[in-house]
C-alpha cells in the first residue's frame, strides 16, 4: 500500500488549500485515515481524522472551524480542506493510514501505512 500526498504550496494568511491523499495497491481493509503535520523545530501532531466506515471525524482544537477532512471512497482518496489558513500552520502535512481498527486515531503511533508529506507554507 502506498500514500501519495499533494497540495501544498505557499499560500498567504486567510486563503485556503485542499490537500488530497491517495491510496493505491493492495488495500483489502481500511479502518480510518488521518493527517498530521509537524513544523521546524516541533514534534509531529494530530489535524484530523476520518473513520472510514462511518465517516465520523475529529479534529485538533486548533483547527476546528476551519479545516475539513473528508474522503472519496470510489477515488480511495482522503481530503484535507484548509480554510483561513495562519502562519502556524505552515508545516509538512502528512497523511496515515490504518488498515484494522485502532483505539485511537489521534495516535500516530498506530497507523500502518504514511504518505511522503506535503510542504504547506503559509506567509503573513
Amino acid at each position: 500500500v502506498q500514500l501519495q500526498a499533494s497540495g501544498g504550496g505557499l499560500v498567504q494568511t486567510g486563503n485556503s488549500l485542499r490537500l488530497s491523499c491517495a491510496a493505491s495497491g493492495r488495500i483489502v481493509t481500511t479502518y480510518g485515515t488521518a493527517w498530521f503535520r509537524q513544523a521546524p523545530g516541533k514534534d509531529r501532531e494530530f489535524v484530523a481524522s476520518i473513520r472510514l466506515s462511518a465517516s465520523s471525524t475529529s479534529y485538533a482544537d486548533f483547527v476546528k472551524g476551519r479545516f475539513t477532512i473528508s474522503r472519496d471512497i470510489a477515488k480511495n482518496t482522503v481530503y484535507l480542506q484548509m480554510n483561513s489558513l495562519k502562519p502556524e500552520d505552515t508545516a509538512v502535512y502528512y497523511c496515515a493510514l490504518a488498515v484494522r481498527y485502532i483505539p485511537s486515531l489521534t495516535e500516530g503511533s498506530r497507523y500502518d501505512y504514511w504518505g511522503q508529506g506535503t510542504l504547506v507554507t503559509v506567509s503573513s
